[in-house]
């Protein structure tokens, strides 16, 4: 039996990342009972078996030959980390040796369960990143291939296991541009939504993109209802180029245009992400100038404190980058609700395990599982 072609990983082909018809399909193209299927995707995504032998509705010549030529666990977990604020950073292993790393945050208002009232997992789609934005740890990882969507979604599913709350939010913003590796992340979106898997809901999935204007373009084509932010960061061009070497390539005119289309063929809002710097763009006209792009379509700004990442040693112009005061991240804010503009300020959830924005790049390595 063979899947469909997808990003070369050593080791035993995974059986997890195909949509129910891709894996009809599959079935189908070697003499199978479509009904098989049908048996393996429940048991992988509503049951979440570990171990194909458990699927007992099998025969067990069909058990034996997906044992043999099937990998059930796409990521292997190393270690877990937890935060003192409740966070939990997991640490995975992939069958080629490499290894990615993803978060589980938990919402600061809790339920009268005691219960967090979401739970959002930042999952990984690219093992590094390509991209070289400077205040990003993972940027200094070097971009080594991209996740397959069976490997995005057990990120999922292994992380599922260390909370007796079921997972609500699934946001692309881990390690790796998404858009970089669209159809993993869309072929693995597509399992998460299935209502069958009692997953995930298609609002409440978000992609974010560091501004790659040919798959904000795709997706609206698509008409792709998850969520969209971009990571923004500056309306200067000069700064975000700075900050965000992909920026020489789609400047901000081109992206502006390629979010208002998107807004028009999706009538869905998007979300700006922005970082605030000391002195870089925590400004008074970089207030009106967030506050007059903001009201050109519906939107929200995710406003975001910088975490350091000293411990990547940065050097050059990464090294001199410093987190606005907190007085002046207020009257920033502040500032821009003035403009009216729809605020979030983004918390730093896990910042004591170097789980927060920005900061996944395998640090702590020394933590338990």
């Amino acid at each position: 039996m063979k899947t469909p072609k997808r990003d070369i990983v050593e080791g035993p082909t995974e059986l997890k990342g195909l949509p129910l018809a891709e894996l009809e399909q599959l079935f189908l193209d070697h003499g199978q009972k479509k009904y098989r299927a049908q048996q393996v995707y429940d048991a992988l995504y509503i049951q979440r078996v570990a171990d194909v032998h458990a699927i007992t509705l099998l025969p067990h010549e069909l058990r034996e030959k997906l044992s043999n030529e099937f990998r059930t666990e796409s990521v292997i977990l190393k270690t877990v980390q937890e935060s003192s604020d409740g966070t939990k950073k997991f640490l995975f292993d992939l069958a080629d040796g490499r290894s990615v790393e993803s978060v589980l945050i938990p919402s600061e208002m809790i339920e009268a369960d005691g219960k967090p009232r979401r739970l959002t997992l930042c999952v990984s789609t690219q093992v590094g990143c390509n991209l070289g934005c400077v205040f990003c740890a993972t940027a200094t990882l070097k971009l080594a291939r991209n996740l397959t969507a069976g490997e995005i979604v057990d990120q999922f599913l292994q992380a599922q296991k260390f909370s007796d709350k079921e997972i609500t939010n699934v946001v692309y913003m881990g390690m790796g541009e998404p858009m970089n590796n669209y159809d993993n992340v869309m072929r693995a979106t597509t399992i998460f939504t299935d209502q069958r898997n009692k997953m995930v809901a298609s609002r409440r999935i978000t992609l974010s993109t560091a501004g790659v204007v040919p798959g904000i373009i795709r997706m609206a084509d698509e008409g792709r209802i998850i969520k969209l932010a971009v990571s923004l960061h500056s309306t200067s061009q000069d700064v975000r180029e700075e900050l965000m070497p992909i920026a020489k390539k789609y400047k901000l005119p081109e992206l502006i245009e390629a979010l208002e289309y998107y807004y028009r063929k999706t009538r869905k809002s998007v979300t700006y992400e922005y970082i605030l710097f000391d002195g870089l763009n925590d400004s008074a006209a970089d207030v009106k100038r967030l506050g007059k792009l903001a009201r050109r379509m519906p939107t929200k700004i995710n406003v975001i404190p910088f975490h350091e990442i000293d411990f990547t040693e940065p050097t050059g112009f990464a090294k001199t980058l410093k987190p606005s005061s907190v007085e002046k991240f207020h009257w920033f804010v502040n500032q821009l609700r003035e403009e009216g503009v729809q605020i979030n300020i983004r918390s730093s959830s896990g910042l004591d395990i170097d789980a927060a924005c920005g900061q996944l790049a395998f640090s702590n390595e020394g933590a338990e599982r």
